[in-house]
């Protein structure tokens, strides 16, 4: 549609009148020229029953959004709380070693798609504390949040656009399917929480600043805010919502990425050995696994990174915009209380901004000798590529995903050689299949070699 109707389309969805920008000029207008006028979000169902309507994410521009965001940015997703966690994030990277595999080839074909069970995010540790007895408890719970999360409707509900339609919403069991989900994170959420409290009451919770947790840090606020004027409070429900989109953030879109990370290079045999040659020459053959200190030297694995986000973002739709007063899109107006969704898929894939645009090749992300030319520092500022959106709304948790993403998957790429089952198919299909977040459709199953070092 982008293609035969040009980059900014008027469609009428029901009584919602929704504004497409689908060029790079039109996502710029709407996320940095007129950002103030798009910054608002539409109150949307799903959301509100997922994360109370008291998120950063979906919540509408206005207080709650200024001081929860303020929240995040300044205690929770700073350089130096992301650097904080750095321990969890390599903690789970040894667990891809291949030091207990067995000598010959196996396959893994988790039902979450993931290239493997044990490539996963520190999320669930970033919300659980060492040395609590409910310590591995809890976390196998955060593990199963992420799986209920990652199974949430992905539908627009009907009702939203049609009243008159709700109840096709009810008959296909979309209502009843979110609040399941929504009771069961619920229920998980105050475990956790109820956890952090009794732990503090007993003076576990200031041993170092840099060993508390996202839950430690709100709770902080909320203790210290609580009887600040002007502001959000920050009570138990808000405190619930910011930790859930933590969990989103960090969990399905790193597992996302990484598992079409896998199926592109499985089906590119030359990327694949050039990332792994890059991150075998920075570890080295003495050292058994990847620190963060290697990524510094991992120019090429960036441009991995980025070009599969670029061909598959989490989001093709960035999430909805709204217009808060009446303003301009290229010319045409746009009146105030009009839904905006920025096409980042059509951008990304525009034959006229990007040579190849269809194909995987990580090069054009290279940008010459320069180390820091294939960095992350013109995500949000080079509009033709903007899978965690731009401007007010743009994702604030970019630093603490990214290293996350670059740990798992070298750690992947340098314990194993990878390659399709013997008796599959020779090339991986790469259909979509919709939830939280655009997935792979078919579960990844990889044969897994354990790379013998020389």
């Amino acid at each position: 549609m982008a293609q035969a109707h040009g980059p900014v389309m008027l469609l009428r969805f029901g009584r919602v009148p929704t504004v497409v920008a689908s060029s790079a000029a039109a996502a710029q207008e709407v996320m940095k020229t007129r950002d103030l006028a798009f910054a608002s979000r539409p109150r949307m169902r799903m959301a509100e029953r997922l994360v109370y309507g008291r998120d950063v994410a979906f919540v509408p521009y206005g207080e709650h959004w200024r001081q929860s965001r303020r929240v995040c940015v300044l205690h929770l997703l700073s350089q130096r709380r992301v650097g904080s966690f750095r321990h969890a994030r390599e903690q789970r990277s040894p667990r891809c070693s291949p030091a207990s595999a067995p000598t010959a080839p196996t396959s893994t074909s988790p039902p979450t798609s993931s290239p493997t069970p044990t490539a996963s995010s520190p999320a669930p540790r970033t919300a659980t504390k060492e040395g609590d007895t409910t310590t591995g408890r809890r976390r196998r719970e955060a593990r199963e949040a992420v799986r209920r999360l990652r199974g949430a409707p992905g539908d627009r509900h009907r009702g939203e656009f049609v009243p008159w339609l709700a109840w096709v919403d009810a008959l296909m069991g979309l209502n009843a399917k979110a609040t399941r989900t929504s009771a069961e994170l619920d229920a998980f959420l105050e475990r956790v929480i109820a956890d952090h409290r009794r732990q503090r009451r007993r003076g576990g919770h200031r041993d170092g600043d840099d060993h508390r947790d996202f839950v430690d840090v709100l709770l902080d606020v909320n203790e210290d805010e609580a009887d600040a004027g002007g502001g959000v409070m920050f009570d138990d429900v808000t405190i619930k919502a910011i930790i859930l989109e933590m969990f989103a953030a960090a969990t399905d879109t790193t597992y996302t990425t990484l598992v079409w990370a896998m199926a592109e290079l499985i089906n590119h045999t030359h990327e694949m050995r050039r990332v792994q040659d890059e991150i075998r020459a920075a570890v080295g053959i003495d050292d058994d696994h990847v620190t963060e200190d290697h990524l510094e030297e991992l120019r090429y694995l960036r441009c991995v990174i980025k070009e599969t986000l670029r061909l598959h973002m989490p989001l093709p739709l960035l999430i909805p915009r709204e217009t808060t007063v009446d303003t301009e899109l290229l010319g045409y107006h746009v009146p105030a209380g009009t839904r905006v969704i920025v096409n980042a898929w059509a951008i990304a894939r525009d034959a006229a901004a990007w040579e190849r645009a269809d194909e995987f090749v990580p090069e054009r992300f290279a940008g010459g000798d320069d180390l820091k030319a294939a960095d992350y520092l013109l995500l949000g500022q080079d509009f033709r590529f903007v899978p965690f959106g731009a401007g007010r709304r743009g994702c604030p948790g970019v630093g603490f995903s990214v290293p996350t993403m670059e740990l798992a998957l070298a750690s992947l790429l340098y314990h194993f050689d990878w390659e399709l089952p013997a008796r599959g198919p020779s090339r991986l299909e790469m259909d979509e299949l919709n939830g939280l977040s655009v997935r792979l459709k078919a579960n990844l199953c990889l044969v897994a070699k354990p790379w013998c070092r020389q």
